[in-house]
């Protein structure tokens, strides 16, 4: 079985304004070229909060630049990780604030499609988490009016949220929309506690976008193969619903960065070469 591998934006670069994980502006070309000799497939994109006017996502001429670094080097765009939307959640009880995430989210919409995007991932996870009814209910309500977009579009919203297999299998019930879809993380999940299994036999055939990374129980990203991530069942269930999606590397990262980064890659070539050869 062939798969894709890409890598999350600013993975291979020094750290931005101390963050390992944001939209490097000014760098951000240069990742596609290590990207291509990495033989890496993707980026996937992220859409901070802060600085969100300057990033490329949000402009024609910036979805242009983008689409130039694709055809440069053949590194795709196909997934985006809208990280605002942690800072300023859909759900969010300040009306004027959430529509002003909404209004960004139509505009990501346009860019996305434009550079060949299937899945903008939406996290729901630590302060944009859905704790409580009233929340899954604000944010129900806030992606209802965008069935018809993300279906002419053929974009899907891909859910991140650190809802048990349960409750998330509940809440995805209350979109009659197939592009509604799951993001699935092999490291959050790790920390949750969670069974892979469980988890893919819930919703498996929802998800289409998934971030590979490892985490010890209730703790911290580690190096991929150290820490509570079962890789090994989660990419046998995978393959078992045939998991067509991308797999997205948001591995560990330390001020070594390029160098842990191949280590890794590595790592997961060789254990997915394995698990996907028959």
């Amino acid at each position: 079985m062939n798969f894709e591998l890409g890598v999350m934006q600013g993975r291979l670069l020094p750290k931005y304004n101390g963050q390992y994980q944001a939209h490097p502006v000014g760098t951000w070309r240069d990742e596609f070229r290590l990207a291509k000799e990495l033989d890496l497939d993707l980026i996937e994109f992220i859409l901070d909060f802060d600085g969100a006017e300057e990033n490329p996502l949000l402009s024609h001429s910036g979805v242009l630049d983008i689409l130039d670094q694709i055809n440069l080097t053949g590194v795709g765009v196909k997934t985006i990780c809208a990280d605002y939307f942690m800072k300023s959640p859909l759900h969010c009880e300040d009306r004027i604030g959430a529509a002003d995430s909404l209004r960004i989210l139509e505009r990501l919409l346009l860019g996305a499609v434009k550079i060949g995007v299937t899945d903008i991932v939406i996290p729901c996870v630590d302060q944009s988490s859905l704790a409580s009814e009233w929340m899954k209910d604000n944010f129900v309500n806030a992606i209802t009016p965008l069935f018809g977009i993300l279906n002419e579009l053929n974009i899907n919203l891909s859910l991140e949220t650190d809802l048990n297999p349960l409750d998330f299998s509940l809440l995805l019930e209350r979109f009659d929309c197939s592009r509604i879809t799951v993001n699935y993380d092999t490291g959050n999940s790790a920390s949750l506690g969670f069974d892979p299994v469980e988890e893919l036999s819930t919703y498996g055939n929802r998800i289409t976008d998934v971030h590979i990374k490892d985490r010890l129980l209730g703790g911290a990203s580690v190096m991929l193969g150290n820490g509570d991530a079962n890789l090994k069942s989660f990419f046998t269930k995978l393959r078992d619903i045939n998991y067509q999606g991308p797999f997205i590397l948001q591995a560990y990262r330390d001020d070594e960065g390029l160098e842990v980064f191949k280590k890794q890659l590595s790592w997961i070539r060789e254990c997915m070469g394995l698990w996907y050869a028959y």
